[in-house]
């Protein structure tokens, strides 16, 4: 679909679609350099102001990804023009001004379109010094894999939309959703000479997100699956069918370069590959400061510091453990 994109042969990017990082980034001068990302869906839960937070968090969270820092932002807007929905775009909209100061972010403007379902994002611009940029295509063998939210998000707006659980159930996870990733970045630029590499866990779910990190960098991963930090009640929910057609096809997406044991359940390879909205960084870093490492994304109150699994020498392959 997207071979007839012109391919682009210019020394400023630095970033482009080719390893299916977070965002693009344009280099402007020797100490400068633009990351640029654009990112929006539809809503994942009933509240108009969460569904508004989580959007933000989520365009955002490419650039913190990138080790940038947010500047500016445009909204995309798509919604129905009907009188009895504009107090919940008003609603939305407050939800991403939020959030969006929350994190310094100054919207100044944006685009809307009459839709019967409403869909809501940013397109996010970020800055970064070259030499300081954290990408997914330079991780290294040895490198510890570190997340920083738990996992379940899909599953769990799944069960919202078929009535298994309630919105009060689904509290504490809008709260994680609508969390900025600012502190885990903040954490990672702390420990900058030893982070090696970095993505966003989103749509395509950690191991399809852990793929085009090992992809890109040429490596081998296992993963550690009693480490997986997994929100309460998900595995209950997978059991009982609450999985997303989107996290069936990440699993199938990368069956191909991944080895389960023989006994390995269906549960947990659900949680593997359940798509993400708005969801942690993941973080290749030096052995030797993974410790150092996960007590800075505590300290900056990340809501998740797991050490998830380790990348190898070898050929881009996923070892589950």
């Amino acid at each position: 679909v997207l071979r007839h994109i012109p391919v682009i042969d210019d020394p400023r990017i630095l970033v482009d679609a080719a390893t299916r990082d977070d965002a693009a980034v344009f280099k402007l001068s020797e100490d400068r350099a633009l990351i640029a990302t654009v990112d929006f869906f539809a809503p994942i839960v009933d509240d108009p102001h969460a569904f508004g937070a989580i959007a933000a968090a989520n365009a955002l969270s490419d650039v913190y990804a990138m080790g940038g820092t947010p500047l500016l932002a445009l909204s995309l807007v798509a919604w129905p023009r009907k009188p009895e929905m504009l107090d919940l775009l008003e609603a939305a909209i407050e939800g991403v001004a939020g959030v969006a100061g929350e994190a310094g972010v100054l919207i100044i403007g944006g685009h809307s379109i009459d839709d019967p379902e409403p869909k809501l994002g940013l397109v996010a611009i970020g800055e970064v010094h070259p030499g300081e940029m954290v990408t997914n295509s330079t991780a290294r063998p040895g490198d510890v894999l570190v997340l920083t939210k738990p996992l379940g998000t899909g599953v769990l707006s799944t069960a919202l939309k078929r009535d298994a659980i309630t919105e009060n159930d689904l509290e504490p996870v809008v709260q994680v959703m609508a969390t900025l990733n600012k502190g885990a970045a903040d954490a990672m630029k702390q420990h900058r000479a030893a982070v090696h590499a970095a993505t966003d866990i989103t749509g395509f779910g950690l191991l399809g997100h852990l793929r085009n990190m090992i992809e890109a960098s040429g490596v081998g991963a296992v993963i550690d699956t009693g480490s997986l930090p997994v929100f309460a009640r998900v595995p209950e929910l997978i059991e009982t069918g609450n999985v997303a057609g989107g996290t069936l096809r990440n699993a199938a997406a990368v069956d191909d370069i991944t080895t389960y044991p023989g006994n390995f359940s269906e549960t947990s390879r659900i949680i593997l590959n359940d798509a993400q909205t708005s969801g942690g960084l993941l973080i290749a870093v030096e052995q030797s400061h993974a410790d150092a490492l996960v007590t800075s994304l505590e300290a900056e109150h990340a809501p998740a510091a797991h050490i998830i699994g380790k990348l190898i020498d070898g050929v881009p392959r996923i070892e589950i453990q």
